[in-house]
């Protein structure tokens, strides 16, 4: 059955999006300055700004890689309040650490497991990795950006989808976060758990994991980066959205001072507003959905 992640409406009409590249950039600008959407001035890449614990440092990652794209993600100066879609404070503002300068859009689409998505698929749309960029929508129909990309659209009726050509092709970035709504809209946490694959017991945390319970409503949240210490010892930064859809945000560790959380693979993880098991951690497949 198709069924619209919880937040979604009968009848939903995506509105136009208003998506600017960012123009005049310096020649000592950083090198997220180059991410399609518009960012704050005052951003600085999340390595600059956030460093590992005493002990620890940052696990070699490789040029290119989902890794070193959301380390390069930037973060707000500051520690700025987590507003909602609509511009209004999210609830519980005790979360959070830091707030990342990526636009959530003006509907109440990107929660939890819209953000996983969004991030991995910018980078596989940064990298021109074009046909990686493919989600499960919650009735198990694929949605590849290739197709949308053609002009092919969702024709939703009930519990089937059938993808028609009706739009004339587009493949420049306001298309694709049109296309990343419609995901939003008929995917979530339920979909995606299914997307992704399960990681082995004993396998080190690596950026771009993701914890994730699936349902309705489900949660996810994704690991931005990762630290080692001389012993081999990994912490890791966690980052979510969440319901209403809010901006993105690095959680704090629950009753610490801290956001690096200890990869012990031991007990429950608790973050601040979702406990998960370490059965819970997934990883996405090299060849976009199955």
């Amino acid at each position: 059955m198709v069924v619209p992640d919880v937040r979604a409406r009968a009848g939903l009409v995506l509105a136009p999006l208003c998506v600017s590249l960012l123009v005049a950039l310096s020649a000592v600008a950083p090198a997220w300055a180059e991410v399609p959407w518009p960012t704050r001035a005052d951003s600085t890449p999340l390595e600059a700004r956030i460093a590992p614990p005493v002990g620890f440092q940052r696990v070699a990652v490789a040029e290119g890689s989902f890794a070193a794209w959301l380390r390069a993600l930037p973060v707000r100066a500051g520690r700025p309040e987590v507003r909602l879609f609509d511009g209004r404070k999210k609830g519980n503002q005790a979360a959070h650490a830091y707030v990342l300068d990526v636009d959530v859009g003006s509907l109440d689409l990107q929660q939890c497991a819209d953000l996983v998505m969004r991030l991995y698929a910018e980078h596989q749309w940064a990298r021109g990795a074009y046909d990686q960029v493919c989600f499960r929508f919650t009735s198990g129909d694929r949605a590849r950006w290739s197709a949308w990309a053609e002009g092919q659209r969702p024709q939703v009726r009930g519990s089937r989808v059938r993808w028609a050509q009706t739009a004339r092709p587009a493949r420049d970035y306001r298309s694709f976060r049109a296309y990343l709504e419609q995901v939003f809209l008929y995917a979530g946490t339920h979909s995606l758990a299914k997307d992704l694959r399960p990681v082995p017991e004993g396998q080190p945390v690596e950026a771009g994991d993701v914890f994730i319970r699936g349902g309705f409503p489900g949660h996810a949240v994704v690991v931005l980066d990762v630290a080692e210490d001389a012993r081999g010892g990994r912490v890791f930064l966690l980052a979510q959205s969440f319901m209403p859809a809010q901006e993105p945000h690095v959680l704090r560790v629950p009753d610490a001072d801290e956001v690096w959380y200890p990869a012990d693979g031991k007990g429950p993880l608790i973050t601040p507003e979702w406990p998960f098991d370490w059965r819970d951690r997934r990883r996405f497949q090299a060849s976009g959905c199955p």
